[in-house]
């Protein structure tokens, strides 16, 4: 069994080994997730400080799945910051562990962080995601629309240019 859980900066330092094991397993599966395999630990717990850092400046919610110490998986909320964006976010970073697929974690995540949009005020999500991947149907399913694509935009782990499609999702009050 996993709850969701939305993290401080000092919980995801806690158990960092962890999210540094997920993100190095989405990257291994083929998730298009800004890296390539292999990911070395280094490199994802740099990614990790980075995170950590956004969290703490207060433009960044962490969200996790967990079962006990264990995380499954993991989604970021990015609040824009300008002022003419205060009413917008970006969804980032959606990762599920290859062991934990098909429980429903990807959408409880996705909904833990509507949620924490709509009480953040924000009325507009955005994210980019490759096209064709389960994301995209996670996303469709959940009230997403499609915006565009770019074609080529990113390297796969097979080493081909793939397309990404921008979604956005208008939140209720």
């Amino acid at each position: 069994m996993y709850e969701i859980r939305t993290l401080t900066a000092d919980q995801l330092a806690e158990h960092v080994a962890s999210f540094s094991t997920l993100l190095q397993d989405a990257v291994d599966s083929g998730a298009s997730v800004g890296f390539v395999p292999p990911l070395a630990d280094s490199a994802s717990r740099k990614y990790w400080a980075g995170v950590r850092a956004a969290v703490l400046e207060g433009h960044r919610i962490l969200f996790a799945a967990v079962d006990g110490s264990e995380v499954l998986g993991s989604v970021q909320l990015d609040l824009a910051t300008m002022p003419n964006a205060g009413h917008r976010a970006e969804v980032m970073k959606l990762m599920v562990h290859r062991s934990a697929r098909r429980r429903g974690i990807g959408r409880a995540l996705m909904l833990a962080l509507e949620e924490a949009a709509r009480r953040a005020g924000r009325t507009l999500l955005v994210l980019d995601t490759r096209v064709g991947d389960s994301a995209e149907q996670l996303y469709l399913g959940l009230g997403y629309e499609r915006a565009g694509e770019i074609p080529r935009y990113a390297l796969s782990a097979a080493g081909t240019l793939d397309a990404t499609v921008y979604m956005y999702r208008r939140l209720e009050r």
